[in-house]
């Protein structure tokens, strides 16, 4: 089971992250990131939104730093490790907008790019951004589509039911022959959309019994990424135990990938539990 981190600094969630990420900065999270890279460990992640309403954000936090812009840095200060967006909303996109810019962003990290992408839930964002709320699982499908069709292509082509598209040149664009999608969600719904249009899921918010049902249900197939995340941030280095048996039991119900937060008091902490965490990683 590969072990990716699940980025500090760039989500701060409510009750979830460490006092020290409100004032720390991109240059710390440069420094994670080298380590994290230097260790083997497989991805990194930073996820979208481009407004929180205040009252919301009390649950869902308010500070989501721009992936984009995020990873391009990240890409300048790394040599192996994948970049994953955890998620980007299709429907706040055009899938070309997308494969012009996270394709620029493939070529210049070097073939890392990997898009976790969601249908989204937040009504008061879709309307902010003019974006169609009603109907969106349908358009996520089309756009998903889309996307794969226009995705390492000079010249894509599609004709879809919510998306159409020929004539048109889209350079720089992805270097990989195929950049791995993973579908986020917390239903069966979404673990067979992404069996059926992506490469693996990310889900949030589920027990490892509800995991492993939904898992035998939709019958992955190989080669297909199950992407979980413990249920607390890991301490590897004051509690390697629990953090052994957190890793274990996602392996059990199924995951190919662990998406792991990281407990930690300071910038140089995180990456002492870095360390820890890759000597779990390698006696495992």
């Amino acid at each position: 089971m590969k072990i990716g981190i699940n980025s500090p600094v760039v989500v701060q969630l409510p009750g979830a992250f460490s006092p020290w990420e409100a004032d720390a900065g991109i240059a710390e999270l440069g420094t994670i990131a080298e380590a994290a890279d230097t260790l083997g460990f497989d991805f990194l992640t930073c996820s979208e939104h481009v407004m929180v309403p205040t009252e919301i954000a009390k649950q869902r936090g308010g500070t989501y730093w721009d992936p984009l812009a995020t990873f391009g840095y990240l890409a300048a200060r790394t040599t192996r490790i994948r970049l994953a967006t955890q998620v980007l909303v299709l429907g706040y996109h055009h899938p070309l907008a997308i494969a012009k810019r996270y394709g620029t962003l493939d070529l210049v990290s070097g073939g890392r790019l990997v898009l976790g992408l969601g249908v989204g839930s937040l009504e008061e964002e879709f309307a902010l951004l003019g974006a169609q709320f009603e109907g969106r699982g349908a358009i996520a499908d089309d756009a998903l589509k889309a996307l794969r069709a226009a995705l390492s292509q000079s010249e894509p082509e599609y004709d879809g039911p919510h998306f159409s598209f020929r004539d048109v040149m889209v350079e720089p664009h992805a270097v990989q022959d195929q950049v791995p999608l993973w579908m986020g969600g917390r239903t069966l719904r979404s673990l067979r959309r992404a069996v059926e249009l992506a490469d693996g899921w990310v889900p949030f918010g589920l027990s490892p019994a509800e995991l492993k049902d939904m898992i035998d249900r939709a019958g992955v197939p190989d080669g297909f990424e199950v992407v979980l995340a413990p249920a607390t941030a890991l301490d590897p280095a004051g509690a390697p135990d629990t953090a052994r048996e957190q890793l274990g039991t996602l392996e059990q119900v199924g995951a190919t990938s662990a998406s792991v937060r990281i407990a930690a008091d300071s910038p140089s902490h995180y990456v002492e539990q870095l360390h820890a965490l890759a000597e779990i990683s390698a006696g495992a």
